[in-house]
């Protein structure tokens, strides 16, 4: 369990960067940002946490030993604020074992321990392919040629319930053009080899095709305001945004219009600006300033607070 101290509601009021109609974005350690979220008030909490890297990064990395431990110490705190048909989104990448070509298993351990020790349900698993990430690690891949380039990244749907909100027809993809010529000329009705059989209701039209488990997105860039305010401002890009279209399917998903969605590993803030962008209410908890500062590219009428003092102005917290 992690050591935190409990804020007052005037310093958790204090924390706030920014905030429109729609949301408000808070800087500090989320787990002590977490006490002052009401019991059952959150529909989705959907976030990607920092990985569990060999390599430190800016933004607060744990080392894969560590790692369970320490977000275990947030598990608690998300099953508390979920509503109870709430859902627990959580994009986590994969990491190699230090010196040799072989995976470390984290985040399949931390799957474990949410469901086992932490009372959570295992939705569904599903994996973002990302066709134009680089090949890496280039000592396996580029030089060694030993490994192909990894381009899928674990999401884990988890659940406060074994029946969460959810609705697929909200998530409809248009229907390819052989299978609107199957629904026109019909389908070969009758039982399949696997046992599945094929009836008359193949053929009707549903207004789109029940999209798969696996999310494609290139992770392009999204969001010009954001890049072009970080540079006017100078303030750090966030080297780890995650893309709109993955916060953006399960919004869509798992909410209603006007629910509460919160990201505890905000970085950029990319759920925060599709939650409003989809008429969903926001939270956004981050612990590093200069990217709290830089999310504010993503909304149009938001400006840097000159109250505002980040830890490094302001001394000790």
């Amino acid at each position: 369990m992690l050591d935190t101290r409990v804020l007052s509601k005037a310093e958790f009021d204090a924390r706030k960067v920014y905030g429109t109609w729609w949301g408000s974005a808070y800087w500090g350690d989320s787990l002590e940002l977490l006490h002052h979220v009401p019991d059952k008030s959150i529909q989705a909490i959907i976030t990607s946490p920092p990985f569990a890297l060999k390599t430190k990064k800016k933004y607060g990395n744990r080392p894969p030993n560590e790692y369970i431990d320490w977000f275990k110490g947030f598990a608690k705190e998300f099953r508390r604020v979920l509503k109870d048909q709430g859902s627990l989104v959580i994009e986590i990448g994969g990491a190699w074992l230090p010196g040799a070509p072989v995976r470390s298993i984290y985040q399949y351990e931390l799957l474990v321990a949410l469901v086992r020790e932490c009372e959570f349900f295992l939705a569904e698993e599903f994996y973002w392919f990302n066709k134009a990430k680089l090949p890496g690690p280039a000592q396996w891949v580029n030089v060694d040629r030993v490994r192909v380039k990894d381009a899928v990244t674990t999401i884990w749907w988890l659940s406060k319930s074994e029946h969460p909100k959810a609705d697929n027809r909200k998530v409809l993809r248009p229907y390819s053009s052989a299978h609107r010529q199957l629904m026109r000329t019909g389908y070969n009705q009758g039982r399949r080899p696997s046992g599945h059989v094929v009836g008359m209701h193949f053929a009707k039209d549903n207004g789109g095709a029940i999209p798969p488990n696996i999310l494609e997105s290139a992770n392009t860039s999204w969001n010009d305001n954001y890049r072009e305010f970080c540079k006017e401002n100078d303030l750090l890009l966030h080297p780890a945004r995650f893309p709109k279209e993955i916060p953006e399917f399960f919004i869509k998903f798992l909410t209603d219009e006007r629910d509460l969605i919160l990201d505890p590993f905000a970085g950029s803030n990319v759920t925060g600006a599709v939650a409003q962008s989809l008429k969903r209410k926001w939270l956004a908890f981050e612990q590093d300033p200069d990217y709290l500062l830089g999310s504010i590219g993503r909304f149009t009428s938001v400006r840097i607070p000159p109250s505002f003092r980040a830890p490094h102005l302001s001394g000790p917290q």
